[in-house]
């Protein structure tokens, strides 16, 4: 998540914002420290779930949400 902070500060004159992580929970994350917002102060759409390869190894797609300030 400090990595997340680092590379993306937050962004406060955004009101939404697609995201992709490993998880849904990881792209809502990113998100919402992009946004500088907290999970009661968003709506979070779930746009793709993450597509894990053979036996369950990490994806070969990416979760991918939209976040939006409520």
């Amino acid at each position: 998540m400090e990595d997340a902070q680092k590379k993306h500060p937050a962004q406060p004159g955004l009101t939404s914002i697609e995201a992709e992580g490993a998880t849904p929970v990881e792209a809502i994350k990113k998100a919402l420290v992009i946004l500088g917002l907290t999970k009661k102060e968003v709506k979070v759409k779930i746009l793709s779930e993450e597509n894990r390869g053979l036996f369950g190894m990490e994806g070969t797609r990416l979760a991918k949400v939209r976040v939006s300030k409520k």
